[in-house]
């Protein structure tokens, strides 16, 4: 795939990527090379017919650049959801590498554990389709937002509560719940908050993994402005997953279309969805224009 070219953000000009992916691969089961004979779009399956592995995705590579938000998307089974769990670090990818800007010129994939926590500190923040995931329920939602600038150093409390109440202001969560406990949030609710915990510390990369399922159409068009706005404000780098097209023309200027684990098409957004070019892809835009 071609370097994006640069783009407009919060006022000024912006060259290069912020996160770059090359070769991603996650298989489940034995990584021999000869798992991933007999997989693939091509074979119309990712369960490897000699060794009976998962090649859940396979030599995916992209990069996004500051204030620019990438989209993936494709069935379940596709392997979108894994390659944002890899780039979290929720699990270990089998190949490939991933470069983060702002974090040096090393490999991701190859930090320890407790290396790739702290990049979720600052560096890496990811916005989980179920909540419950991203925010502890049985905390405040000023506390929730409070646990990452503590983890960043912050001691200050008047400072750490004055940058929750920014952010909740911002998502639109009224301060006069700022100190409930996010269990007795609504669906919608939970999901501002967690927005508002990931871009605690400012980070210069966002994971939105399926931001608006299970949300009510009304509340979910909510989220979607809201986090649009955000997105082009700050300037982040995203990676947007989700099954949903309109989430993806929403947020999203360039897109990539995952089947059985492999890319089967990227291009722009819009251009994509006007003029789709591979069959699996027509048959995902046919499938949200019907």
């Amino acid at each position: 795939m071609n370097v994006a070219a640069p783009m407009r953000t919060t006022g000024r000009r912006v060259t290069g990527w912020a996160l770059k992916v090359a070769g991603l691969g996650r298989i489940y089961g034995d990584p021999g090379p000869g798992s991933l004979a007999g997989t693939g779009p091509g074979a119309g399956t990712s369960v490897s017919p000699l060794t009976g592995a998962v090649v859940a995705a396979w030599d995916v590579s992209f990069d996004v650049s500051p204030g620019e938000a990438l989209g993936v998307v494709g069935e379940s089974g596709s392997g979108k959801s894994t390659v944002m769990r890899c780039l979290a670090g929720d699990e270990r990818p089998t190949g490939g590498s991933a470069y983060l800007r702002e974090a040096g010129d090393g490999d991701l994939f190859a930090l320890d554990d407790g290396e790739r926590r702290r990049l979720r500190i600052d560096k890496i923040a990811v916005v989980y389709q179920d909540p419950a995931a991203g925010l502890n329920l049985g905390v405040s939602a000023g506390g929730n937002i409070a646990e990452p600038l503590i983890a960043a150093g912050g001691r200050h409390f008047g400072r750490i509560r004055d940058r929750a109440a920014e952010l909740l202001e911002r998502v639109e969560v009224p301060l006069d719940r700022m100190d409930d406990p996010v269990r007795t949030f609504s669906g919608g609710m939970r999901q501002r908050v967690q927005i508002a915990k990931a871009l605690a510390n400012r980070p210069p990369v966002l994971l939105l993994d399926e931001p608006t399922t299970g949300l009510d159409a009304s509340v979910a068009a909510g989220v979607l402005d809201l986090l649009r706005g955000l997105l082009e404000e700050l300037g982040v780098a995203a990676v947007v997953v989700s099954h949903d097209f309109t989430v993806i023309e929403m947020l999203t200027r360039r897109v990539l279309v995952m089947q059985h684990g492999r890319v089967v098409e990227s291009g722009l957004t819009d251009q994509l969805l006007e003029d789709p070019q591979h069959p699996y892809s027509q048959r995902l835009v046919a499938a949200a224009r019907g």
